[in-house]
């Protein structure tokens, strides 16, 4: 495994299957490592506020014995009071692990370059990797398997699909996504979990029309459809994404009962309704816990691997 997790790309597919693997036995055991981080401290750097990333990055380092120093927005502009890169080195020698919420991908990047402690990607413009991960960990622990299962995203090609692209295409996993015209995935990293899934197996596909893609669902996934710093777009993007809500409409169109995903926060009742959310075939919650299991993995994978 490399140094750090920047996006799905540094992950090769046996690095993914064993975070899987060791986030059953952390999941089943959440003490199992906790003279890991004994003494020591984990950075969080935001630079978006958050809820799930900052509680269970927190909560995570804490079973591994550690504390999370949380930097939150005021605190921390990165690129303007000071460069990136003096940042990255100077955490270096505060704490044993940086986690970064940020709006721009390129600056985890940069971050990661200079910093010689790993770096973990907790949200990017670009990438949201430690959310895919959870995504298909919970997927698994429900329909036991990955290999030719589909998974609908319905919504905007966003960071959170980007990665869940790559991470469906390593794991033998169907990616279809249903999103508006002029709000498709990255064109790069679509072709680029294409080609993976040609030595894979997964089934990698795009379509303009939601019910046509949610017709052999065994998830249907959705996400808000104006994201954090995207306000200025919102008028247009809800005109855009007509006919794109998670209803039961749409859920009626497949072919069986789906499990009904979404990263969170919700916007109930504009890209999924309260019912779909609240219905027995919702992982949603279970997802959003998963977030603090896989996370644990893959700081320990990482911090074992410097080690």
């Amino acid at each position: 495994m490399k140094k750090d997790l920047t996006s799905i790309f540094d992950l090769t597919q046996k690095d993914i299957k064993d975070i899987l693997k060791l986030t059953y036995k952390l999941k089943k055991d959440p003490w199992k490592k906790q003279e890991l981080l004994k003494n020591k401290s984990v950075g969080l750097v935001f630079q978006k506020p958050s809820n799930r990333t900052r509680m269970s990055f927190e909560t995570a380092a804490v079973h591994l014995g550690g504390k999370g120093i949380y930097m939150d927005p005021a605190d921390m502009t990165l690129g303007k009071r000071e460069p990136v890169k003096d940042v990255a080195r100077v955490f270096s020698g505060y704490v044993a692990m940086a986690i970064l919420r940020t709006f721009s991908h390129e600056t985890i990047e940069e971050f990661a370059k200079y910093a010689t402690i790993p770096v973990i990607n907790g949200l990017s413009d670009k990438c949201h990797p430690c959310q895919a991960l959870a995504d298909i960990f919970t997927i698994e622990e429900k329909l036991k398997d990955l290999m030719g299962k589909t998974l609908c995203y319905v919504g905007d090609g966003n960071n959170v699909l980007n990665s869940l692209l790559l991470a469906g295409a390593n794991t033998g996993m169907n990616i279809v996504c249903a999103c508006p015209k002029g709000h498709e995935p990255d064109q790069d990293i679509l072709e680029r979990a294409k080609t993976i899934a040609l030595n894979t197996g997964a089934i990698i596909s795009i379509t303009n029309d939601p019910k046509k893609g949610v017709k052999n669902a065994d998830v249907v996934y959705t996400d808000v459809w104006v994201s954090m710093g995207q306000e200025d777009q919102k008028s247009s993007k809800i005109k855009d994404f007509q006919g794109f809500q998670v209803n039961a409409e749409l859920i009626s169109e497949c072919k069986k009962k789906p499990l009904i995903m979404h990263c969170l926060p919700a916007h109930r009742d504009e890209e999924i309704t309260d019912d779909v959310i609240e219905s027995k075939n919702s992982i949603v919650f279970d997802q959003a816990e998963n977030r603090m299991h896989v996370q644990k993995a893959v700081m320990v994978m990482l911090l074992e691997n410097k080690a």
